[in-house]
């Protein structure tokens, strides 16, 4: 993580000119471009992540960092290292690196995502997010396939669901609501429930009982929703902007890349 500030703090000092002096240091001059060139750079990250980081305390630290890597560049220039050609090869790209982002930000600049563009996208995206299905069922559950069918016998010959339940189900849980097991995703039910719940209409009870580990059920189908968990546009806004601006940029460069005449 360091690695990566430290580079950064060096690509934002590299992009800049030397105008207007800042700190001097053994007589060479920090400018306040340079400062200015990381505090915008910082401050952009930080709003990317959703934090805060601007005023005095950042312009000091800022100026802090500089004047260590300027210590730390006299001391390297004067042990000769600036000559060697792993650095000259590492400052090369560093420019190079400075320079494609100055690329880049201004391509963001030039082409905004406009909020038509961007209502597109989040219709494309809601369009693949699946739909979800509950049922409100309610069931009556027994110790043995006799009991049920004895219940099944009740229904048919009028009783109702709710009052059977009531006298004849095991289930603590709905017994007194009648058999009610409310709304629920279907994947909560075991798999021969399951099964059997969702292949029945509104209103239809199962022609034969249904075995489960906790015994024996009479299940009815009281009604079926689709519902569909899709966040608002303002709620994903910013991670959708930049996934199509990534998109956009990737496209941009090799747009270049393919005009371009490349010899490896």
């Amino acid at each position: 993580m360091r690695k990566t500030m430290l580079a950064g703090l060096m690509l934002a000092a590299l992009s800049t000119s030397t105008a207007f002096a800042g700190p001097v240091v053994n007589g060479t001059a920090i400018s306040q471009a340079r400062i200015d060139a990381v505090v915008k750079m910082m401050e952009a990250q930080a709003q990317g992540q959703n934090q805060q980081a601007s005023g005095p305390q950042l312009q000091n630290m800022v100026k802090d960092q500089l004047i260590t890597f300027e210590v730390l560049r006299q001391e390297g220039v004067k042990q000769g290292m600036d000559k060697s050609a792993d650095y000259r090869a590492e400052l090369e790209n560093m420019q190079a690196m400075a320079l494609a982002n100055r690329v880049i930000r201004e391509f963001q600049r030039t082409h905004p995502l406009t909020d038509a563009e961007l209502k597109t996208e989040y219709d494309k995206l809601v369009a693949t997010i699946p739909e979800n299905k509950s049922y409100h069922a309610q069931h009556i559950l027994v110790a043995s396939e006799a009991e049920a069918k004895a219940a099944l016998e009740a229904l048919k010959k009028g009783k109702p669901f709710a009052q059977l339940a009531k006298e004849k189900s095991t289930d603590p849980g709905s017994k007194d609501n009648g058999g009610d097991l409310g709304w629920q995703d279907a994947r909560t039910f075991v798999p021969s429930f399951r099964t059997a719940l969702t292949k029945l209409s509104k209103g239809q009870i199962t022609a034969q009982p249904v075995q489960t580990q906790f015994g024996w059920h009479i299940i009815k189908l009281d009604d079926v929703r689709s519902e569909r968990n899709v966040p608002q546009l303002d709620q994903i806004r910013p991670q959708l902007t930049q996934r199509i601006m990534g998109e956009r940029v990737d496209q941009y460069i090799n747009s270049l890349k393919s005009q371009a005449k490349i010899q490896q």
